[in-house]
């Protein structure tokens, strides 16, 4: 019987945080070295862990999180194998080395918890829009996994002059450091009743990266607020 599920069994451990399989993430948990994750995505565990809700110091970092009820993370220490998933999206893992990624809210599966972060305005977007638009900063040294509505493309905007542009609701992460601004224009897809009116895209454009999900899921996407 255990012949045929071979090639699920878990692979030996190489790293803190690793795919297994594309919709699912292996932290290697250790005593003093905690994680965030997203409350409700642990689908099993190896060893001693436990986990906190929401604890105090995620609540005092992140009541101003867009919603204004905080941040829906969990704490999560101990000894062990932790398996994370988020309704079979896809998972990217990412070792920042000290560098910073900007994440929407709605794709941070999870983090070590010694890096830095907070919500912060995105810088760029405010007198385009009208309101304030607001995002999740991760920086330090340590590893982060995002989930993606599919297989995600990064695209290398390479430091040249030309700009790339994103729709808000497939955008999942980029690099900080890249300038940002928005752009209006007229979807042809409003015309056969997927909307109406004008759209809005992100320009970005400097050295750096951008994730970009083949979905446009607008529930729960990037959030305005005035």
């Amino acid at each position: 019987m255990n012949q045929p599920l071979a090639g699920y069994a878990p692979a030996p451990v190489t790293a803190r945080m690793e795919n297994h399989g594309s919709h699912m993430l292996k932290v290697a948990m250790q005593t003093g070295n905690d994680l965030l994750a997203r409350v409700g995505s642990m689908v099993a565990y190896e060893g001693f862990i436990q986990y906190e809700p929401n604890p105090p110091a995620v609540r005092q970092i992140a009541r101003d999180w867009i919603t204004g009820e905080g941040a829906p993370l969990m704490k999560c220490s101990g000894d062990g194998l932790l398996y994370l998933a988020d309704y079979g999206a896809n998972v990217v893992v990412i070792n920042l080395g000290g560098d910073a990624i900007s994440v929407n809210a709605t794709n941070l599966l999870a983090f070590d918890a010694n890096l830095q972060w907070g919500v912060e305005r995105v810088k760029g977007l405010a007198k385009f829009a009208g309101q304030g638009l607001w995002n999740t900063k991760i920086s330090g040294q340590g590893w982060v996994a995002l989930t993606s509505r599919g297989e995600p493309i990064v695209v290398d905007c390479g430091g040249g002059e030309d700009e790339t542009y994103v729709d808000p609701d497939a955008l999942v992460a980029w690099s900080p450091n890249l300038k940002v601004k928005g752009k209006r224009s007229f979807k042809a897809q409003s015309l056969i009743g997927r909307g109406s009116g004008e759209a809005y895209q992100m320009a970005f454009s400097g050295t750096g990266i951008v994730v970009v999900q083949p979905s446009e899921d607008s529930t729960d996407r990037l959030r305005f607020r005035g």
